[in-house]
């Protein structure tokens, strides 16, 4: 039976129960990928991104068109989107309570320089990329300082969760090149967040006072959260954490939502004050730790797969195709692998650094991965970036993520034959 045929005999379904054959779907196949991506040495990260892609318009959607409506219907995307919304939500108040500010300030100067340099780099090759772009690919009405921002700052993302499982996997987290690349990726992050909250205030502001006043109020919350709610939580959890272990996860999940409430009312996207809630959480508190441990396992297991779904749903790949936007794409991934690398690479020589544990740096501050895909989605929402400039960075992005693994080998295959193993060199000094 044809394609189209098949899919006009399958049933008509309501949303909800699309949505309850949906889920198993889009997780088994995630978790297929992602162990398919583990045993040739990627993330598993990359397979679930692939497979959001794959369910949407790149693939199932020009491969078989009708079974990919009859699966994700019109009416079921709101239900998706707001679940995804939600998933991504929690997942950055996870990533900010995986970055431990303590051991980003004890890393001091060379975590600062390598990381800064790793930004002002792929910043400014964002912005000259941009002003090739502008006239081409923005959209009507939006203007080129948020535009050229933007590209800019998905130029210089750094993806801390995959680095860190990169690391972890390869059994240099604990390593002092494994440590300083994730107080870089966090620092990184840390400065990617700010200037995609300058973005979002320049997209959604309108005037210049309007913007201003959305900066004010940012930087009020920040120090409200740094200055009172750390403090008060790190206090209470201290004298008073055994008594709320039963309540431990709907406080925090209620404190993660008003968070980014706040923040979503200001003006701003509602991940920021997910992040900052999740900075400000005691580390040392065991029944936090529980509830976070819980959350983590509905979060990573069911709802980001849905995030990776609803973005690959947007990113139709049949928009570039011609060479010329392939050519586009070239560019861009040229300029992020490279102003990545030269900055993170030349900055870490310069605080004394060999050129092993240099160039390696530089390669893991390439990987991009599922914060750069949070950054462009949010892009896509305010309609900073059009569709096509959306999958040229997607495929950006997937590229730069799928090389880290591949070009650490690389270069320790490379510098293990410039360099002579101990047992190799105590043989050669023997026989002098």
């Amino acid at each position: 039976m044809p394609a189209t045929e098949l899919a006009a005999a399958l049933p008509a379904v309501d949303p909800v129960a699309h949505l309850l054959l949906a889920l198993p779907l889009i997780m088994a196949c995630g978790q297929v990928a992602g162990v398919l991506c583990r045993r040739v040495g990627q993330a598993p990260v990359i397979g679930e991104i692939l497979v959001g892609i794959a369910l949407g318009p790149s693939l199932l959607g020009a491969v078989w068109p009708e079974g990919q409506r009859w699966l994700f219907p019109a009416d079921l995307l709101p239900v998706l989107n707001a679940l995804a919304q939600l998933g991504l939500v929690l997942f950055m108040f996870l990533i900010g309570y995986e970055l431990d500010l303590r051991h980003v300030r004890s890393r001091g100067r060379t975590a600062v320089l390598v990381s800064n340099a790793g930004i002002a780099l792929p910043l400014l090759g964002g912005l000259l990329l941009a002003l090739a772009m502008y006239r081409q690919f923005a959209a009507p009405g939006v203007g080129f300082p948020a535009f050229a921002l933007f590209i800019a700052v998905s130029m210089s993302i750094t993806a801390f969760p995959v680095i860190a499982r990169i690391l972890a996997d390869r059994g240099a987290d604990r390593t002092p090149v494994g440590a300083l690349a994730l107080t870089c990726a966090a620092f990184d992050d840390i400065t990617a967040w700010c200037l995609l909250a300058l973005v979002t205030a320049l997209a959604k502001g309108g005037s210049p006072a309007a913007v201003l006043v959305t900066l004010g109020l940012s930087l009020a919350f920040v120090a409200a959260v740094h200055f009172g709610v750390r403090p008060l939580l790190a206090r209470q959890a201290a004298q008073h954490g055994g008594r709320f272990a039963r309540a431990a996860l709907p406080l925090v999940l209620s404190g993660v939502l008003l968070a980014a409430y706040t923040t979503d009312r200001i003006g701003i996207h509602p991940i920021f004050g997910a992040f900052l809630l999740g900075t400000a959480m005691p580390r040392d508190s065991a029944v936090v730790a529980a509830a976070v441990d819980r959350m983590r396992a509905l979060t990573v297991v069911l709802l980001l797969p849905l995030f990776f779904v609803y973005s690959g749903m947007h990113t139709d790949f049949r928009l570039l195709g011609g060479v010329g936007m392939w050519g586009w794409c070239a560019l861009i991934t040229a300029v992020a692998i490279l102003a990545k690398w030269a900055g993170a690479t030349g900055a870490a020589r310069l605080t004394g650094l060999g050129w092993q544990e240099s160039v390696s740096l530089g390669a893991l501050m390439n990987c991009r991965g599922l914060t750069e895909l949070v950054v462009l989605g949010i892009g896509l929402q305010l309609k900073v970036i059009t569709p096509p400039v959306f999958a040229m960075l997607v495929v950006m992005t997937l590229v730069t993520t799928i090389l880290t693994a591949p070009a650490l080998n690389l270069i320790e295959r490379v510098f293990a034959r410039r360099t002579p193993s101990a047992p190799c060199t105590e043989m050669a000094m023997k026989c002098q």
